[in-house]
């Protein structure tokens, strides 16, 4: 049911207006539909808003630390260091090709890891303010967003020196990177659109997310380059939606224009997560303050 709140003046009464609730049946498609859109609408009109949220969650989770989320770097250059040499070793490959290969990957699957696992969150943990003021959802989803690539710039001088160090160029081929990452923008909206209510609906769903992307680590190339599956399995590659999603960004940046084929997966499992995000923006939108 939805409600309305109407004011109603007795013919001949001096007194001031009551307010009288209506209550309506539950609106149509096209009407959620219509509701949805104000709401993306509205969010995005709000971006100053979002980037200071985000700014200011990057400036409250590092508070009276001195490095502040430098401290994030530091410990990702030493894993890589510790750990290019180590499977460089274990897989007899070239150092120079492996290292600039796994720090690109590494750092790019925890940007992608970190932003699943928030967007599990991303309304639970806003519930005092969705509860208290009425806001656009897409608010907290574009909160969580900016929080995330933030943590990602910081990582960025980690691939900048090991790209100098080893004479790592991308060439023309970098700029595929840029529609590359404007599609991981758009798919960590609806990300956070389809978990952020699906979780807040069912709290049990979280721990299943960090398994399926725990077994994603394993089953994708990351910390082994696709070149180590034999040419039987190779063409398989783009069946996993991992493998095309950080492949778009990860082979420009390596010089390597992805394939007509890794492009058409990427798009399409695209796709799919916005159609079924919107779809549960425009049926469960008008719930989550319930559900948290």
């Amino acid at each position: 049911m939805e409600g309305s709140i109407s004011l109603a003046m007795p013919e001949g009464a001096a007194s001031p207006p009551e307010p009288v609730l209506e209550l309506r049946p539950n609106l149509s498609f096209a009407a959620r539909n219509a509701l949805a859109a104000r709401d993306v609408r509205e969010g995005i009109g709000l971006w100053r808003l979002i980037w200071k949220l985000g700014w200011l969650d990057i400036l409250l989770r590092y508070r009276g630390s001195v490095l502040g989320p430098f401290w994030l770097t530091l410990s990702t250059a030493i894993m890589i260091a510790a750990l290019g040499f180590l499977y460089a070793k274990l897989f007899h490959v070239n150092l120079h090709a492996y290292l600039p290969f796994l720090a690109l990957s590494i750092i790019l699957w925890n940007f992608l890891s970190t932003l699943v696992s928030e967007a599990c969150t991303c309304f639970t943990q806003a519930e005092g303010t969705i509860r208290s003021i009425r806001m656009p959802f897409f608010l907290y989803a574009g909160r969580m967003l900016v929080r995330n690539v933030l943590v990602l710039a910081h990582n960025l001088p980690v691939i900048a020196a090991i790209f100098l160090i080893f004479s790592v160029w991308p060439g023309m081929a970098g700029l595929y990177v840029l529609p590359a990452f404007a599609l991981w923008l758009v798919d960590g909206i609806a990300v956070a659109f389809l978990l952020g209510a699906f979780c807040a609906r069912f709290r049990d769903v979280p721990p299943i997310v960090a398994s399926v992307m725990q077994i994603g680590f394993f089953v994708s190339p990351i910390i082994w380059q696709p070149t180590t599956l034999s040419p039987r399995w190779r063409p398989l590659l783009p069946i996993n939606p991992f493998y095309t999603l950080l492949e778009v960004v990860r082979g420009p940046l390596l010089g390597q224009a992805p394939a007509p084929v890794v492009w058409l997966s990427a798009v399409g499992y695209s796709a799919a997560i916005c159609g079924l995000s919107w779809l549960l923006l425009v049926r469960a939108r008008h719930r989550v303050a319930f559900w948290i």
